[in-house]
């Protein structure tokens, strides 16, 4: 079976090789030579080799220790790239999920990239949290946004949230449906209506348990589950030929034929955090976390206005979060 060898024992194996003298050697790597003869004798009984001839005189290599030496200085050279790859975080990019080239996360990423411009920030298009998480626990991707209150419970101890904007909710509607002409709608005006919420996308499971929790009480029915829709132009399609009225944030893509209209009485709110791996240390994520910070302070975007609205389970994350600048896992 192959053999694991410690790092330590072939680099004391290369020392002594490139001295040819154990004191040498031992004061090379600031070890006591007694350390040093006993690690290399281990290292020839767990290999099974005899590295070294050894008399009174002199030492010098086996045959079998020559042959093994350029080996050993390979493995130790992986090693200590593996080390300063991992003591340089920063030198792979950081892969962001921004869901939409608009919106929150996409202004939180480029806030980022002009703060760190040394860094690398690669922004991929995921349409839900719930699907974006999947990515972040298999390495797919490396941060996201969205409602992790809205995860399932045994995902979200695997991962770090921090509360970012507390999104005023809205409604995509024809531009020829009756409630179109109003400048904003109120919560009961949409008793009777059917939304589109994601049902049926099981990658924004977060986004459709939101609506459910809205919806309740409310007499708004959401619309019939239906296939993941990837792409601006294939929802576009989709949307304008089905006649839905689609339930949306306040910053939402331009659809012909569509008007925006924010809710009201009361103010819907979508909570939006960053997301993560638990663990992960990048100096992207730190940039950021210091982004979001500063939009948020700047904007206002964990101020809960009078009269909103949010789920039972967001509330406590967001409240604290409004006097915790330093954010909460949870």
């Amino acid at each position: 079976m192959p053999r694991d060898f410690e790092p330590r024992l072939l680099r004391y194996f290369t020392a002594v090789a490139d001295e040819l003298h154990f004191t040498r050697a031992a004061a090379r790597l600031y070890v006591a030579q007694q350390a040093l003869s006993r690690d290399v004798r281990r290292l020839e009984r767990e290999s099974g080799v005899e590295l070294f001839v050894r008399t009174t005189r002199q030492v010098r290599l086996t045959a079998e220790g020559e042959r093994l030496l350029p080996y050993a200085r390979r493995v130790l050279a992986a090693h200590d790239d593996f080390a300063e790859a991992c003591a340089r975080p920063g030198a792979r990019p950081l892969l962001v999920d921004v869901s939409v080239p608009f919106g929150t996360a996409h202004r939180v990423l480029e806030a980022a990239r002009e703060a760190r411009p040394d860094l690398e920030f690669v922004a991929r298009f995921h349409s839900g949290l719930t699907g974006a998480a999947a990515g972040i626990l298999d390495g797919r991707l490396d941060v996201s946004f969205g409602r992790a209150a809205g995860l399932d419970a045994a995902v979200r101890p695997l991962l770090t949230a921090v509360p970012v904007r507390l999104e005023p909710m809205a409604v995509l509607l024809p531009a020829d449906h009756p409630l179109a002409a109003r400048a904003e709608i109120p919560l009961d005006a949409l008793a009777g209506e059917t939304l589109y919420a994601g049902a049926g996308n099981p990658a924004t499971a977060e986004w459709t348990d939101l609506a459910r929790h809205l919806f309740a009480g409310r007499g708004i029915e959401p619309a019939a589950p239906f296939p993941e829709i990837e792409g601006e132009a294939e929802f576009v399609r989709l949307v304008r030929r089905k006649g839905w009225s689609v339930l949306a944030s306040t910053e939402f893509a331009d659809v012909p034929g569509m008007v925006l209209r924010p809710l009201t009485d009361p103010v819907p709110l979508s909570p939006v955090s960053m997301v993560w791996r638990a663990g992960l240390r990048h100096p992207g994520l730190d940039a950021l976390r210091e982004a979001s910070r500063a939009l948020g302070t700047t904007g206002r975007w964990l101020a809960r206005p009078d009269g909103s609205w949010l789920p039972e389970a967001d509330e406590e994350p967001f409240a604290a979060a409004a006097t915790d600048s330093s954010g909460r896992r949870y």
